[in-house]
Parts: C-alpha cells; sequence; structure tokens
C-alpha cells in the first residue's frame, strides 16, 4: 500500500467516522445563528421557557471569594437535584446553579440574604438541546460521563485537523487541478481574514 493509498483511505474512514460530530456541529450553529426566531416564537405563542420547580427557604453559607462548586454541589445534594453543574455569582446577594443534562435544565437561583433558594425547569427545545451538545465540554465534571465526552471532544478536533490535512495532501497530488483549489483555499483565507478585521 502507498502512502497515497493509505491516506485516501485515512481520509475516507475518518469523514465516515466523524460524520455525527460534523452533523451535530453543522446543525447546532444554524440554530445559534437563529435563536432569536425560536424566542420569537415563544412569545407569539405565550409559551413560557422556564417553569417554576419550587420555591422555598433555605440556608447555606456562601463565601465571598473562591470556589463555588462545593456550595454549588451542597445545595443540589440538599434538594436532591442531579446533572452537570456551572455555579457563578449573578449579584452579591444571588448565587446561580446551572444544572444540566442533554435532555433537560434546571435553573436554581439562591437569594443569599432572604435565605431563599427558587428553581426553575426550562421547557425542552430542540435548538437548545443541539446548541448544547454544542458547547459541552471541558472537565471540570466530577463524573466519568463527562470526562469521557470531553476526552471524545478533543479526539473529534484531532481528527477534523488529519481530516484537513489529508484533504490537502489529495488536493495536492491532483497536479491538473490544483489551480482550482488555490483558489478555493485563498478565498476561504480572504474571507475569513475580512471578517476578523471588520468585525
Amino acid at each position: 500500500m502507498t502512502f497515497s493509498h493509505l491516506n485516501r483511505r485515512t481520509h475516507l474512514y475518518l469523514a465516515m467516522a466523524l460524520l455525527p460530530w460534523f452533523l451535530m456541529y453543522g446543525v447546532s450553529s444554524l440554530f445559534f445563528s437563529h435563536g432569536q426566531f425560536f424566542d420569537d416564537r415563544d412569545k407569539a405563542t405565550g409559551l413560557p421557557l422556564w417553569n417554576p420547580r419550587f420555591d422555598r427557604t433555605y440556608a447555606i453559607q456562601v463565601p465571598d471569594t473562591g470556589d463555588l462548586r462545593a456550595v454549588g454541589a451542597r445545595i443540589m445534594k440538599d434538594n436532591e437535584l442531579t446533572g452537570s453543574f456551572g455555579v457563578y455569582r449573578q449579584s452579591p446577594d444571588q448565587l446561580n446553579v446551572y444544572i444540566y443534562t442533554s435532555l433537560r435544565s434546571t435553573q436554581v437561583k439562591y437569594y443569599i440574604r432572604e435565605q431563599r433558594l427558587v428553581a426553575e425547569d426550562r421547557r425542552f427545545r430542540f435548538d437548545h438541546f443541539l446548541t448544547g451538545l454544542h458547547a459541552r465540554g471541558g472537565f471540570e465534571q466530577a463524573d466519568f460521563l463527562n470526562k469521557l465526552w470531553g476526552v471524545l471532544v478533543d479526539v473529534v478536533c484531532l481528527g477534523f485537523l488529519l481530516w484537513i490535512a489529508t484533504g490537502l495532501y489529495m488536493w495536492w497530488k491532483l497536479t491538473p487541478a490544483r489551480l482550482w483549489g488555490w483558489v478555493a483555499l485563498l478565498g476561504g483565507f480572504c474571507s475569513f481574514a475580512v471578517f476578523l478585521w471588520r468585525l
């Protein structure tokens, strides 16, 4: 088997293996760009995006500085909430815990001075499902499956780069058609550079 043959096979099978990821990132990018359409549709139909889950008295010590993940984890445990989560301070008197899985999301607001905890569940929307998959990654979550997802995202990114490299090599070997490849390559880079410069 020659290197060119191996390169073509690698390019072909990478495309097939990466197809679900290409579809997910490609389709979800459309929903990122047109999310306002779905928000406007909800407003027109009067459907609320968030539905109340509970509103209760609750007390927990929140440090002024430092990592808040331990506080978020304790709030979730005390209130029987599960999923991946992120914690951020909305204001000096409010702490938010955003809990999510692939199919559902819950937003918990802790009002520190009032010692009050409010939770709302977000209604499932397909655009949120796809954009959530697109944005998901990293290794901050403790459980195995989330860390495995982060590893797979890294592998997929490396696969994209290898797919590009094998495609460029195949183009370079097509001597009679190399001119149109230069047109496509330079056109892509120029358009990208113009938008970076102007935006």
